[in-house]
């Protein structure tokens, strides 16, 4: 199941969620406020939403887990695995402009990560 293959495909749709955050990041956004008063970007959003696409063209289908829309989560599925995605960590250095920002996505088994990738996209790094 976890295999060189599905790291990549990860680390691909990682890339592809930087791209989406580079390209906001690159003009003027909006800024909005999450219910626990924690700044959310358009960033964000489009961030999860390459994400969240890619990891449902996978053909390992998990549930997904995302800081941006945690109400979705079903819970994990019946092996006890689900994905873990932070789109945008960092969004306070995001709207500072500073770079220091990150992708996060975790494949979880049982409450252990087993596999993970995080990119830096202003950084260009993973």
């Amino acid at each position: 199941m976890i295999d060189q293959t599905l790291l990549d495909a990860v680390e691909r749709i990682a890339r592809e969620a930087g791209d989406a955050i580079m390209t906001i990041y690159a003009r003027d956004f909006t800024v909005e406020q999450k219910a626990d008063n924690s700044p959310l970007t358009e960033a964000d959003q489009a961030a999860h939403h390459v994400i969240a696409r890619g990891l449902k063209a996978l053909p390992l289908q998990l549930p997904i887990l995302s800081e941006e829309d945690a109400e979705s989560f079903s819970g994990m599925d019946t092996q006890g695995r689900y994905w873990l995605v932070d789109p945008l960590d960092g969004t306070k250095e995001f709207i500072k402009r500073n770079g220091e920002f990150t992708v996060n996505i975790a494949l979880i088994e049982h409450g252990v990560p087993v596999l993970g990738v995080e990119t830096a996209p202003a950084l260009g790094t993973a």
